[in-house]
């Protein structure tokens, strides 16, 4: 009986850690081309809650998760064009522009919701019978984004795109000399990676629930450059980093029942926290370890 209870945990933790790893692993993805492309990211967070929202909307209206999912990752991608503009085209300081998209989607889905849906807190429930569909305990999503870790590895690393992309964030001025718009090649890579966020954010309101609240994200655009910066901006390495933020987040509701010396549950507050001190930690600890794309945060100027 022990036996079956410890392997039903276990079981239970891995899907948990597959769940919950699912949006980190679309937004650090897209954080990865866009960070490769020499423009920081720091707005996945607002893209994440971009796409949420887009999606939950979209789902709701139609009763189509596939379409929601769809228009949640192209408003992602709008989102990110605007971003791109920011930092490209204006030179915008792209750590300034990135949070100014995150405090902005703090608060245009609220002031949507409650236009739509007279209720700024969150949209309306979807049904259960109308979110993106499960194969074997697994989302459809999860498997998507499992799925994308060795096409994003293919396309970085063997395709001309992808050799493109490497020395924009590098040498800007040598792929350019060498043919290579460098700033179309970022406004590309930027897009992609408010795609590939929202997909995130979409997940999360139509796979992982079934509505949007305000800041579902909780942070998790932030974790996700956490797992880039470990994983030393590749995407095997993101992969396994997002597992691991994302067993330390399903690692909290076994944790949830422990029971201090006094007999009462630990208080819920520092078990929600752990996934945070460890980004704390990561951040901390492996940031001056890992070399970031030499030309990362550098406007370029083409030389006249």
């Amino acid at each position: 009986m022990s036996e079956f209870l410890t392997l039903s945990v276990l079981t239970a933790l891995l899907f948990s850690t597959i769940r919950f790893a699912t949006p980190l692993i679309f937004a650090a993805l897209g954080g990865m081309f866009s960070e490769r492309s020499g423009v920081i990211n720091i707005a996945l967070e607002g893209l994440m809650l971009a796409g949420a929202f887009t999606a939950a909307v979209v789902t709701y209206e139609t009763s189509n998760p596939f379409l929601g999912f769809l228009s949640g990752m192209i408003a992602g991608g709008i989102l990110a064009l605007f971003f791109a503009i920011a930092c490209i085209k204006f030179e915008a300081d792209q750590v300034v522009a990135g949070f100014g998209i995150n405090i902005l989607m703090l608060g245009l889905p609220a002031l949507l919701s409650s236009a739509i849906y007279d209720s700024a807190g969150s949209t309306q429930q979807i049904d259960k019978a109308f979110l993106l569909p499960e194969f074997f305990g697994v989302n459809a999503a999860s498997i998507l984004a499992f799925l994308l870790v060795p096409v994003c590895w293919y396309a970085l690393y063997k395709t001309p795109f992808g050799l493109r992309l490497r020395a924009t964030g590098e040498n800007p001025s040598a792929a350019d000399a060498a043919g290579v718009n460098v700033h179309k090649l970022r406004y590309t890579a930027v897009i992609l990676s408010g795609v590939l966020a929202a997909a995130g954010g979409a997940y999360l309101s139509i796979g992982q629930s079934s509505l949007f609240t305000r800041g579902m994200t909780a942070g998790r655009g932030f974790i996700a450059l956490a797992a880039l910066i470990l994983a030393k901006w590749k995407p095997v390495p993101v992969l396994l980093a997002c597992l691991f933020f994302g067993f330390t987040e399903a690692l909290t509701i076994p944790l949830a029942n422990i029971k201090m010396s006094s007999g009462e549950n630990v208080p819920v507050q520092f078990i929600q926290i752990i996934p945070y001190v460890l980004t704390i930690i990561v951040l901390a600890g492996f940031i001056g370890l890992s070399r970031a794309p030499k030309a990362l945060g550098t406007p370029y100027r083409k030389e006249k």
